[in-house]
């Protein structure tokens, strides 16, 4: 178990994390015909918005109530009012989320009063689901605003159906790219079972060219699907962040869950397959049997590099569980650990001890490591320290193809496996060039004839 330790210096020097509106957004994005509204200024939406743009290079639907400093003293209303008429008339959603920002928080408005005034002087609303989130960014980080967007969507569209058979709900954590969770998707079909995916960003951003355009998302869970999900036979969880949502619905359904604290790494992936079979009562299908066994030839392969390694990670805490538990197990020394927030996941990471703080805090002690992982704002750490970085989690905008990677599932682990690996050999041939002269080639057979 770690110890997690909050860094006590006065400002924050590079930032690790992001903000709760930015990851409450996030969740809304994987919701079909949506449009995420954060209610604050405009710089607080559009400084989002460009780390969403650079990270996914696709076109983002979020709007603002575009607060000003008349109206941050007088209230927002007549803000919010103006914002849901206008994107409701230009754009049609059929979902808008709601997200408060610092300003507004410290402002203290009755948002859910607001709403409930909209809906009584705009009747026009009315075929348009508001869903509100809290989320401060003066405390907590983008896992924390994911968090409570997906329990808030549940709370208020999620309503008990009768359950139906062989259908099941996963909750896929903000660590999961549009290329995990359409892995998940695919495995979980195997089984023979329906998945309804709450959010489902691997159909909204996974950066495909639509023949439509309309101003809100373009795909994910649609609103009858997430209705669909009181009627499910089970819930399943990925990552420590979607327990408040999967606990939320049980209490409106009855609907059963299972927490998955990661689908990284060999072990988990293990028990996950088996409750699947449980679930369906169908036997694990082949293709996972074989893809199992490459998993392991994988591991072993690759132990020989990261045994032993020290590797310094930087990361919300589900992914910083994920990867960190899969180094731990191929021999690595986890000797730095950087998180942005408080969870129950840094109680399972195989280390010593969890900081709580910045990318400075992860330059300082890192000196020593022989790999980095973070997002792309460690490039300059990295090149400072002269180590090799790998880019994972939010943002990653100096790289393409972020929507398209995956690293849960056994072969999304073996990738995993493959990046990490590759990335170790390259620095030990950058330093060590001699050592990695090809031998001569064997002199051609003489022919007999």
């Amino acid at each position: 178990m770690a110890v997690v330790v909050e860094s006590k210096k006065a400002c924050t020097v590079n930032p690790l994390k992001t903000s709760q509106p930015l990851g409450a957004s996030y969740a809304a994005m994987g919701l079909d015909a949506c449009m995420p509204v954060m209610h604050g200024s405009q710089g607080c939406t559009s400084f989002g918005l460009v780390l969403l743009v650079r990270h996914f290079r696709e076109a983002i639907p979020l709007q603002t109530t575009a607060m000003n400093e008349v109206t941050t003293i007088l209230g927002g209303y007549e803000n919010v009012e103006t914002a849901l008429l206008n994107i409701r008339r230009r754009a049609a959603p059929k979902i808008i989320v709601l997200c408060s920002t610092g300003l507004t928080e410290t402002n203290g408005e009755d948002i859910v009063g607001h709403l409930a005034m909209v809906r009584s002087r705009k009747p026009e609303l009315n075929d348009t689901e508001l869903v509100y989130v809290s989320t401060p960014d003066y405390v907590g980080a983008f896992e924390d605003g994911y968090r409570h967007a997906l329990t808030a969507i549940v709370k208020t569209l999620v309503k008990p159906l009768p359950t139906v058979h062989r259908q099941v709900n996963l909750l896929p954590g903000c660590h999961l790219s549009p290329g995990d969770i359409d892995e998940l998707r695919e495995i979980v079909s195997a089984f023979g079972l329906n998945p309804i995916i709450l959010p489902d960003v691997s159909r909204s951003l996974d950066g495909h060219l639509s023949p439509v355009w309309r101003g809100t998302t373009l795909g994910g869970t649609t609103l009858d699907q997430i209705r669909m999900a009181g009627g499910s036979a089970f819930t399943i969880g990925v990552g420590e962040q979607t327990r408040e949502g999967a606990q939320t619905l049980e209490s409106i359904a009855g609907t059963p869950f299972e927490i998955f604290e990661r689908l990284t790494g060999l072990e988990p992936n293990d028990r996950f397959l088996q409750r699947l079979a449980q679930l369906s009562g169908q036997a694990v299908p082949a293709k996972y049997r074989r893809q199992r066994s490459q998993l392991v030839d994988a591991m072993l392969d690759g132990h020989f590099y990261t045994g032993g390694i020290k590797a310094a990670l930087g990361a919300e805490p589900d992914l910083l569980l994920a990867i960190g538990s899969l180094l731990q197990e191929m021999g690595a020394d986890l000797s730095v650990c950087v998180s942005t927030t408080t969870s129950a996941s840094h109680a399972l990471l195989p280390a010593s001890t969890v900081v709580l703080g910045d990318l400075e805090d992860m330059e300082r002690a890192a000196t020593a490591c022989d790999l980095l992982i973070t997002h792309s704002h460690g490039r300059q750490m990295a090149a400072r320290l002269d180590k090799p970085l790998m880019r994972v989690g939010f943002p990653v905008f100096d790289r393409i193809g972020n929507a398209h990677r995956c690293q849960i599932g056994y072969r999304g682990t073996m990738n995993l496996i493959f990046e990490i690996t590759n990335l170790l050999i390259e620095q030990i041939v950058h330093r060590h060039p001699a050592d990695w002269v090809l031998p001569p080639s064997p002199p051609p057979q003489q022919s007999r004839l």
